[in-house]
């Protein structure tokens, strides 16, 4: 936005000016600074380039630049990434004309826009996109928590995302330390962090970043915090103890079945109103255990990120889109009377018809036009596999009331419906008919058709 880009040009630079050369462990001979691209409580970060390469450096205040901190960069650049999500760590950086330290990462493309964009409507990403978007986050911190890491500081001021694709990047992760280690200063962000860390039972762990992943994904699809309903709107003050009341010592989540005293309130919080009846119930289901069972039972009341990683995969898979306005729609199969009935559209409040689904071992794929098979839909033995489709829906180019599934695999499926119970070969970029009942083997499993 314009205003963003006219506050950029005023701040000063404080610590470095374009030109000046910051020495590096294993950028020999150092990086040359470029632009000022921001900066926040513990520091400021620049565009720097070594060679043809350019990075983002983070250079400490000298209140952050402690030898803790520095011990804490060293271990993080050993160990590396847990997944190509995170902007992690790569050098550490230090100046022979400036006091202090500071370390490399990689730029973040300006494709990625912070999550408060899409709090602002100034992003309007599809369902699809906050889908994948919520199986990013869940797999990456549940490859950063399975090396025994805590993030500490989950919010959406860390997060990125790709509008248009649901591609994630994790910033701010000089602050993830070894879970339980207790010499951590940084216990998170007001209305993420659980309560246990609110009202000072607790340091932040990977148990309390669990809490913080719940609200961060709720503010994703929500677009609404999951405490901040009727009793917010009681507080006169937002002062400590209030915030303390309401995240830590009284929270009641705002959809919970059992406690209405802190509902969502219309004209007030509209989004949560809203928003909250799109979704089906098995993502509202987790939403709402997260929020009743994960606040008065950390221990095994909250969602773990493998739950998350499945459920926002079915999501992905529910996704239908309604005929009359184009409106993106979910499958609730879990709501409805009979597998076939069809659903009322969210946005244009017209009923629309169901397309083919394929069900493939306990998974249910709803088949839009635009359907894509993956490894991991077909074989259950390459989870999470979205290297390259499998499978995608096409019409039929001579009649298009007609529609199969494309074989875009290396190898043969075969076919058997109703009308021919022969197998029958579908080579690679051949099509098998869609047609209620039609069985397809796709070698590592098979799949069949309903409508």
């Amino acid at each position: 936005p314009a205003e963003d880009e006219k506050e950029r040009a005023l701040t000063p630079f404080a610590i470095f000016h374009p030109g000046q050369t910051v020495e590096t462990h294993a950028a020999a001979p150092g990086c040359q600074v470029e632009e000022f691209l921001g900066c926040g409580a513990q520091g400021e970060v620049y565009r720097v380039r070594t060679g043809a390469a350019s990075f983002a450096l983070k250079w400490y205040y000298p209140h952050a630049a402690t030898a803790q901190q520095r011990s804490v960069l060293d271990s993080l650049i050993r160990r590396g990434p847990p997944t190509a999500c995170f902007l992690w760590p790569i050098d550490l950086a230090t100046s022979s004309a400036t006091p202090g330290f500071g370390y490399l990462m990689r730029l973040r493309e300006p494709r990625f826009r912070g999550v408060v964009d899409l709090m602002k409507r100034r992003i309007d990403p599809s369902f699809r996109a906050l889908a994948t978007a919520g199986f990013e986050l869940a797999h990456s911190f549940l490859q950063l928590h399975s090396k025994g890491l805590c993030y500490h500081d989950i919010s959406f001021g860390n997060l990125f995302l790709d509008p248009d694709t649901g591609e994630i990047l994790i910033c701010d992760n000089d602050n993830v330390t070894v879970d339980g280690d207790l010499r951590a200063g940084i216990l998170g962000t007001p209305r993420f962090m659980a309560p246990e860390v609110v009202r000072g039972e607790a340091r932040p762990s990977i148990q309390t970043d669990l809490f913080s992943l719940a609200v961060l994904l709720f503010y994703l699809f929500v677009v609404h915090h999951p405490l901040e309903g009727r009793k917010e709107l009681a507080i006169h003050s937002f002062d400590l103890p209030a915030m303390t009341q309401l995240y830590g010592s009284d929270p009641v989540f705002i959809f919970d079945p059992q406690n209405r005293s802190n509902e969502p309130v219309p004209g007030y919080h509209d989004n949560a109103v809203s928003t909250w009846p799109i979704y089906p119930k098995f993502l509202r289901d987790l939403f709402t255990k997260a929020f009743t069972s994960g606040i008065h039972d950390p221990a095994h009341g909250r969602i773990r990120e493998g739950e998350w990683r499945v459920a926002m995969i079915r999501l992905r898979d529910s996704i239908v889109y309604c005929g009359n306005c184009g409106a993106e729609n979910f499958y609730d199969r879990d709501s409805l009377k009979t597998p076939k009935e069809s659903g009322i559209c969210w946005s244009c409040q017209r009923r629309y018809r169901l397309p083919f689904r394929i069900r493939i071992g306990k998974n249910v794929v709803v088949l839009n036009h635009d359907t894509k098979l993956f490894p991991h839909h077909v074989d259950e033995q390459r989870l999470y596999d979205f290297s390259s489709p499998v499978a995608a829906v096409a019409r039929h180019p001579a009649d298009p009331e007609r529609w199969g599934l494309r074989n875009e695999s290396s190898q043969s499926w075969f076919l058997q419906t109703a009308a021919d119970p022969s197998p029958v070969e579908v080579p690679p970029g051949r099509a098998a008919a869609l047609v209620p009942g039609a069985r397809i083997n796709f070698g590592p499993g098979e799949g069949e058709v309903r409508d």
